[in-house]
């Protein structure tokens, strides 16, 4: 599934080590932790760690890294299957950290018999306190030098339940001096009395992230463990944890920069405050850079893959602009999503020399990028809806669209002059009148003159009613965001709703998720979540054009 196969320092290591047979066969993992929804950043996690499987004809595992039973679901576990799956790819074997919550004891308990491992009583404020910082190394815990004997017979206390959440936990032995703060006598195991959503109540005490994730690297065979760069500092930690656990297998970390994207919040935790607050609607809100939001605003797989491929793979991090992973998603639809008339805004046209008796279907193409996708029969007749900036009574200098006088082509239809236009009490227009010549129908030939706007227009008598959302980014970017707290960026202006119609021909099998190119509007897509049959609504995917240019 890689979208293409240019070099990176990644690649390179990994032929490297197959050249010097180092091993035979590459595993990679793809490891979340199921405490919420996956984001745009972890579709570039996902991408790299299959795709160089598959380039490599190695394998890959996906692993549920699921130390932490306080934030963790199975609803998470089954929407990030979800999306692996959605976005086109498969694992090899499917895995769970608490599947080997039995050996991380075990292991646990060999470092406290090798003196590399203590129960330690310091409260929180305390053990940051005595770690030190990045100027002066830390201080030795007075609870350190515990006997091995004492040691042991604690952690099975805590194992066995007999102390509070807090009250205790299991730290390495390493070098409270070290000038990486990671190796200054790490916690390893924590008590929570919490049941697990895999393990249920059979443990209240569990392992920190930063010791079990080396643990399953190496009892899985991976041979490249990738990850961010976030983790570099956390590497010489992993490298300890598998040599004295003495580990058969092991695994090298590897970290490339993160994907940061403009106007997107790339935190799970962040994502979640939007989700608990009302911000969005849910995880999969149109407006949220999650997997399941992308999919459901209209999103393709293969063009988020195609986005992750060509930001490429970088050893120091950097900032995406989001219309670059936009472009993507139109250069995929405008192949793909068939043509469809709607109008967003209407305001409604009567051709008053047209029979009001009489429908006639016209021909219009399916799509504006292939031929080949054929034309379909749209209906038309003597009342029309055309989108109200369309018209302006007094235009503008260079405006060529309907104005009192002017003349205009109607898509795939006539040219229409208006006439007069009717308004209500408090002087809004409510009608455009406008009279059409029946020799310049589309396809006839007709060369007698010219008009400069073609406008498009849906049938009132043959058109269905729909609700259509319009959306900006939900966080504003400034220049100071580094000091802004991130709900300070919301853009209370990033959805807007507005009620119009859509041609019938294109929707008589149209189901939710199905996407169309609107002319002159954008891309949509039917919404999987609020729309029905009795209730068309629409998410626009991406407009029609960008100013960003690859």
């Amino acid at each position: 599934m890689s979208e293409n196969n240019s070099s990176n320092f990644i690649k390179n290591i990994i032929i490297n080590d197959l050249e010097n047979k180092k091993h035979e066969t590459i595993i990679t993992r793809f490891p979340p932790e199921p405490n919420g929804y996956l984001h745009i950043g972890h579709a570039k996690s996902i991408c790299l760690n299959f795709g160089l499987a598959k380039e490599f004809n190695g394998k890959v595992n996906l692993r549920f890294d699921d130390t932490n039973p306080l934030k963790e679901d199975i609803e998470y576990v089954n929407s990030i299957k979800e999306d692996v799956e959605w976005l086109g790819f498969k694992w090899d074997n499917l895995f769970f950290a608490s599947d080997y919550f039995d050996i991380m004891y075990e292991k646990a308990v060999l470092l406290i018999k090798k003196g590399l491992a203590y129960v330690c009583e310091l409260t929180q404020e305390q053990m940051k306190e005595y770690r030190g910082s990045l100027t002066e190394p830390g201080k030795e815990s007075p609870y350190r030098n515990r006997s091995i004997e004492e040691n042991l017979d604690l952690f099975e206390k805590m194992k066995n339940g007999q102390f509070k959440d807090g009250e205790k936990v299991l730290r390495a032995k390493i070098d409270m001096s070290s000038p990486n703060i990671n190796l200054r006598d790490p916690i390893i195991y924590r008590i929570s009395h919490s049941v697990h959503h895999n393990t249920k109540d059979k443990w209240c005490i569990y392992p920190m992230y930063s010791f079990a994730h080396p643990l399953e690297d190496a009892i899985e065979g991976i041979t490249h463990s990738i990850c961010t760069l976030e983790f570099e500092d956390q590497r010489p930690l992993y490298d300890w944890v598998v040599r004295e656990c003495e580990m058969e297998s092991i695994p090298r970390q590897i970290e490339f920069a993160r994907l940061n994207i403009t106007n997107t919040v790339m935190s799970k935790r962040k994502l979640k405050q939007l989700v608990d607050e009302g911000i969005t609607d849910g995880w999969d809100d149109p407006r949220m850079p999650t997997i399941s939001g992308f999919r459901r605003r209209g999103y393709t797989p293969e063009a988020i893959r195609k986005f992750c491929s060509e930001i490429g793979v970088a050893k120091s991090d950097s900032i995406v602009d989001s219309q670059m992973l936009e472009f993507f998603v139109r250069e995929d639809l405008q192949q793909k999503a068939p043509l469809a008339m709607a109008v967003l805004d209407p305001i409604k046209l009567v051709i008053t020399n047209y029979d009001e008796n009489k429908t006639e279907m016209l021909e219009i193409e399916n799509n504006a990028k292939d031929e080949t996708k054929g034309k379909r029969l749209v209906s038309f007749s003597r009342e029309l809806y055309i989108e109200r900036e369309d018209f302006m009574e007094n235009p503008i200098n260079k405006y060529f669209r309907l104005f009192p006088g002017n003349e205009v082509r109607l898509k795939g239809a006539y040219f229409v002059k208006c006439t007069d236009v009717v308004k209500d009490e408090n002087n809004n227009i409510v009608e455009i009148h406008c009279t059409y010549d029946p020799e310049t129908k589309s396809g006839s030939g007709f060369t007698g003159r010219k008009v400069k706007s073609t406008i498009h227009w849906v049938d009132a008598k043959n058109c269905i009613p729909c609700e259509f959302r319009l959306y900006e980014p939900l966080i504003l970017d400034s220049e100071d965001n580094e000091n802004k707290n991130f709900l300070e960026q919301i853009n209370e202006n990033s959805v807007s709703v507005l009620k119009g119609y859509i041609e019938k021909t294109q929707m008589e099998n149209a189901k939710p998720s199905d996407k169309f190119q609107f002319v002159r509007n954008g891309f949509f897509c039917i919404d999987t979540k609020d729309s029905s049959d009795d209730n068309l609504v629409f998410n626009r995917i991406v407009p029609l054009k960008s100013s960003f240019k690859l």
